[in-house]
């Protein structure tokens, strides 16, 4: 559950304590502690000039073992996702497989009985390795002429290898479930499964500054339907998952880590024995991280308080589950494990939006319960 590496990683995370309420924590040789006395808010301690210094030497309460907390099995302890008052963006259709996906959604309007049978189709058609071509160029705007006068182009195909990348709100501030809890799937979806990515925390100046892991939790029918049901498909309870910390890059962990990482996905269906792995070579992203980063920020769009962005997934589960040619979808109670040697793993369990404990502890009430303790002392 935690990175290969764990002596020497940077690690920030969010713990709620019960009789208290979250706090902001650092892992140092193994063991929690809680600096909330000195951070607030880890939106708070990312705008901070001694950030390192901070998270390496800041006195804190020790809270235990990290390997306890993310097994859950310190008593009145339990792990939030490492971000709170971050907008929460994600790109989309960064790979060229997820790119087809989402094409062949679209096609599809929803039914994944068709699926197969566009897949083959759609692929024969392009005819090029969208894996080759960089978004922008002078090659994709030729194959876009192509596609256009074949009747093929897409909505999809224009952020997929035009010039703009696809950011989307994926989720409110503090809404984000963490390693160990649910997620949410919209009980109107009958064709959906899970996006492992990794995602960079970002401060409000713009500068990345770590990266965890996340499940943009897709819903591929409503979305299909209709990409003006984006909102539906994506936000919904419980429907976006981080954790479990945020790692900062120093001389251990960088950019070019995460430009070579390669993440796992594991879907184990407690119902039925289901079992589906696979791997997103973050190598084959059409898009480099730090410049997905500036399409989301910058002087055309600020975030005060910093913002957390899933860099995109090119895995999209195609292995039949129910019926031959149905395709992948989610039973609920499958366990999804997202993993990565540097960030350690993310761990969900999948479950029903509306009977998932509703999200009730939001901003409002995070300043309400920080003002009480003492503890809200904003960014210095």
């Amino acid at each position: 559950m935690l990175p290969a590496d764990i002596e020497r990683a940077l690690l920030v995370g969010r713990v709620w304590r019960d009789g208290a309420g979250p706090a902001v924590v650092v892992v140092r040789r193994g063991e929690v502690f809680d600096i909330t006395s000195h951070a607030s808010t880890v939106s708070a301690l990312l705008e901070r000039a001694d950030l390192q210094l901070v998270v390496a030497q800041a006195p804190g309460e020790s809270l235990g073992n990290v390997r306890d907390l993310v097994k859950n099995t310190i008593g009145g302890l339990r792990l939030l996702a490492p971000c709170d008052l971050q907008a929460i963006k994600a790109c989309g259709v960064t790979f060229a497989v997820s790119l087809l996906e989402r094409v062949i959604e679209e096609r599809a309007k929803g039914d994944p009985a068709r699926a197969d049978h566009l897949r083959g189709e759609i692929q024969s058609h392009i005819g090029a390795d969208l894996s080759t071509i960089r978004p922008g160029s002078e090659e994709a705007m030729r194959l876009k002429d192509d596609l256009i006068a074949r009747g093929l182009w897409s909505q999809y195909m224009e952020v997929g290898i035009g010039p703009d990348a696809e950011v989307f709100t994926k989720s409110q501030p503090m809404s984000a479930v963490g390693h160990g809890d649910a997620v949410g799937l919209h009980p109107d979806s009958k064709w959906n499964n899970p996006e492992p990515e990794i995602v960079l925390a970002v401060n409000s100046t713009g500068v990345v500054l770590g990266a965890t892991l996340g499940n943009d939790v897709n819903l591929r029918d409503i979305e299909g339907r209709s990409a003006l049901l984006l909102g539906k498909a994506k936000d919904n309870n419980a429907s976006c998952a981080i954790g479990p910390f945020i790692r900062l890059f120093d001389e251990h962990f960088t950019i070019d880590t995460i430009r070579n990482a390669e993440v796992s996905l594991l879907i184990e269906g407690v119902d039925d024995g289901f079992e589906l792995a696979g791997t997103s070579r973050m190598r084959e992203i059409s898009r480099d991280p730090l410049d997905l980063a500036t399409q989301a920020c910058g002087p055309h769009h600020q975030y005060p308080d910093g913002f957390m962005l899933f860099l995109g997934t090119m895995f999209s589960p195609t292995k039949d589950r129910d019926a031959p040619g149905a395709g992948f979808t989610h039973h609920l109670g499958d366990r999804v494990s997202i993993s990565t040697p540097a960030l350690g793993t993310l761990v969900n369990e999948v479950q029903r939006s509306d009977q998932i404990a509703p999200w009730t502890f939001g901003l409002r009430a995070l300043f309400e319960n920080l003002a009480a303790r003492g503890l809200w002392k904003g960014v210095r």
